[in-house]
Order: C-alpha cells, then sequence, then structure tokens
C-alpha cells in the first residue's frame, strides 16, 4: 500500500468509523497530503522516523505554529497507529516522533457588562421588526445563552427547540447529540424572530420547499457559518479590541458560567466537551481573573 492509498483509506476510517467532524478530517487530510508530496510515490512501509522528522523540520522552517504542527503529528502518528493496527505496516515508525507543546494561549472573553451593552443594542433594533435585526439579535443570545458552536447554532431546525423547558437539541461534534439549556432574554429573542422574522425570511426564497432550519439567511435558505462569523466579528470585535468569532461567545459563556459557581462537570456536559481537560481552560480564565483582581485590590498583593 503506497502512502497516499494508505492516507485515503484512513481517512474514510476517520469519517465512517470514529465520525470525527468534516473539518477535522479535511484538515487530516491536508496535513497527509503534505506528508505524501514531501516522502513522494513509495509505499507506506518505506516511510521511516528520518522522513517524518524531515517533514517537520520543513514546517517549522516555514513557520508554521506550534499548533499547527502538533495537529500534523498528531495526523501522523494517527495513520501510522492505525496501519499498525491494522497490518498494513509491520511497525510504527511515529511512535518516537515528538511534537512541540502547545502554548498556553487563552481565550479571548467578553465580560458580563460588554455583552448586556451588545445584547441590548441587537434588542433595541430587533424592536423595530427588521426581519434581519430579528435573527440578528436572537443568533447572539443564542450562541452566549447555550453556549454552542457555530456549527450547531446553523444546524438547529425549529423542532429542535423545546421552548417550554427552554432547551435545545444539538448535533456535535463526531454527530454526539446533547440537550442545552437558554435562559429567558434568548428565548424572548428567539420567539420574536419565530413569529415576526422568520417569515418573512422564509418568504424571499424563490421555491416554495419547506426549509425547517431555524435560522436563515438573506435569501431564506439556512443560514451559513461564515454569515454568523460576520455578525459576530461586526458587533462584538469593536468592543473586544480584537477580531473575534463566535467562539468568543461560548468561551465568555463556560467562563461566566464558572465564575458563578457552576460545577465543571456541568459545564463540560453543557459545552460537549469530551474530556474535562478542554473544559479546564476555562478555570484558567477564572484563575487569571481573580488573580488580576487581587493584584489591583489587595493592600498587600
Amino acid at each position: 500500500m503506497d502512502i497516499h492509498e494508505a492516507a485515503a483509506a484512513y481517512l474514510r476510517h476517520l469519517a465512517e468509523v470514529r465520525r470525527l467532524s468534516p473539518a477535522t478530517v479535511r484538515a487530516y487530510r491536508s496535513d497527509l497530503d503534505g506528508l505524501a508530496t514531501a516522502c513522494g510515490d513509495i509505499d507506506l512501509v518505506a516511510v521511516d522516523l528520518d522522513k517524518l522528522r524531515d517533514w517537520l523540520w520543513h514546517a517549522v522552517q516555514r513557520g508554521d505554529s506550534r499548533a499547527t504542527i502538533a495537529r500534523r503529528t498528531a495526523a501522523v502518528r494517527g495513520l501510522f497507529a492505525w496501519a499498525t493496527e491494522t497490518g498494513a505496516i509491520p511497525a510504527d515508525p511515529s511512535l518516537r516522533l515528538v511534537a512541540p507543546k502547545r502554548g498556553k494561549t487563552l481565550p479571548k472573553v467578553a465580560t458580563a457588562d460588554t455583552l448586556s451593552g451588545v445584547l441590548d443594542r441587537l434588542a433595541s433594533a430587533a424592536a423595530e421588526g427588521d426581519p434581519v435585526a430579528l435573527r440578528d439579535h436572537a443568533i447572539l443570545e443564542l450562541l452566549y445563552g447555550a453556549a454552542v458552536r457555530v456549527s450547531e447554532l446553523c444546524g438547529l431546525d425549529v423542532d429542535d427547540l423545546d421552548r417550554d423547558r427552554r432547551t435545545a437539541r444539538v448535533l456535535g461534534k463526531g454527530s454526539k447529540e446533547r440537550v442545552v439549556p437558554f435562559g429567558v432574554p434568548a428565548l424572548r429573542a428567539v420567539e420574536a424572530y419565530i413569529v415576526r422574522g422568520r417569515p418573512s425570511l422564509l418568504a424571499r426564497r424563490a421555491d416554495d420547499v419547506p426549509v425547517p432550519a431555524l435560522f436563515l439567511g438573506a435569501r431564506g435558505g439556512r443560514i451559513g457559518a461564515r454569515a454568523v462569523y460576520d455578525l459576530v466579528s461586526r458587533e462584538l470585535g469593536p468592543e473586544l479590541g480584537a477580531q473575534v468569532g463566535p467562539h468568543a461567545l461560548r468561551h465568555s459563556a463556560a467562563t461566566h458560567l464558572l465564575d458563578g459557581g457552576a460545577d465543571l462537570r456541568a459545564v463540560q456536559e453543557m459545552l460537549g466537551h469530551a474530556s474535562l481537560g478542554t473544559t479546564q481552560i476555562y478555570t484558567h480564565v477564572s484563575s487569571e481573573r481573580l488573580a488580576a483582581s487581587y493584584r489591583l485590590a489587595h493592600p498587600r498583593a
């Protein structure tokens, strides 16, 4: 089996058996295509540790980030571990391949006051009845109120909402379904959008095909992630002084939950993290805030 065939079979395994997200599979495909190009048309068994190290060294020389190199290392290790398990190769040459440690970068978090100001401004705009303003207000309220990923928000159908219980059924990474709660402000914004905004957007469609999607784009179809990114960047970016996307609202929600005393395991379940370690980064954010407050306020800091 040459390296191209092996990579293709491994990617099918990731998508069909392990059910990794399409974005993860695309990233791994790019990484393994790069490895195949660097090694040439050779059999997988001919790829040794030196070839793998050379490939990563060239990535470092190009100035690739630590996170990118770490992901590429993970992609290669996964490929060779799978190939060893399936008997395609007798031994795994990637076992001693060392990836650089990722830098500890804390996520961008907006304060509760900042978000209240942004959401109040959007609520005022939505009160005038413009369907796009109603939709935009509902999107930001739900992103923050339910701490969902942008892909989960875009994938929501109207029937996924339980407005009596104030919960939403979302499809997360690895096609794992979970139910997340949201608050009264998000419920009010979503209901106003469904009643007064969504029908107007739906009427913009060129056909009469029913659309189950909760949030609709300018032409009446399911809204895309790019449009949501642009919305959040436009409304929240100036407040944080940086270019931010929907994940900033998820980060903020998780941090505010922990600041308010929520249990770490409960936050993990709400966010849909497979590992508690992924959720724990938000305890670092809270700790940084506590340390900053201490240094400013304590007389013996």
